[in-house]
């Protein structure tokens, strides 16, 4: 049996190069005492951290924060780090704070290994909610609607759909609403043009 590394889903927040927060939804690995990180090229947060070499993971149940970040909702309220300059999110649960210790480059994934300065817990976890890992499921096809076969793509959303239906409350719709959107707006607007 294939031995795998738990990936864990949070929003990493860095600062961009004029001072304000990039927030984006980004999967994360712990490795002993390291937390690695291993965004896409080319990447908004893989530049801010290699800029500034720190990064705050939120971790949080809101996945509207997920689906917002995803499809240009960013305005989600902030306040200073402890221990690095940076900025958490107001509603996570908990978050970390990361230093970058080394890199493993790579063309198209580099790890970035951090070192965790400072983590804090601000509200208790309720549980899990099917909706939740729906919506999260959502999101992560959405951000790879050019890597992925649209039939594909729509045989996975019909599936989480059943999550939803059954589970969800109104964030969980509302976060729903918005990945399907982006998903819709990417096929009608890289539809071939059939009046040709």
């Amino acid at each position: 049996m294939k031995s795998t590394q738990r990936i864990y889903e949070a929003i990493a927040t860095t600062r961009r190069a004029d001072g304000g927060v990039h927030a984006v939804p980004l999967g994360f690995r712990h490795e002993g005492d390291a937390v690695v990180l291993s965004p896409f090229r080319p990447s908004t947060t893989l530049d801010n951290v290699l800029r500034d070499r720190h990064a705050v993971l939120n971790l949080t149940d809101d996945v509207r924060i997920f689906a917002g970040c995803l499809t240009g909702r960013h305005d989600w309220p902030t306040e200073e780090a402890r221990e690095i300059p940076g900025r958490r999110l107001v509603g996570a649960l908990a978050h970390l704070e990361l230093r970058l210790d080394r890199i493993e480059d790579d063309p198209v994934r580099p790890r970035l290994i951090c070192l965790q300065v400072h983590a804090e817990t601000h509200a208790p976890f309720r549980g899990f909610n099917r909706a939740q890992a729906a919506v999260i499921e959502a999101c992560i096809l959405a951000s790879r609607l050019s890597l992925i076969s649209e039939e594909k793509i729509r045989s996975e959303i019909a599936y989480l759909a059943i999550a939803i239906d059954k589970t969800a409350g109104p964030e969980e719709r509302e976060a729903w609403g918005w990945v399907i959107g982006r998903i819709e707006d990417h096929y009608r607007l890289t539809a071939p043009d059939e009046s040709k």
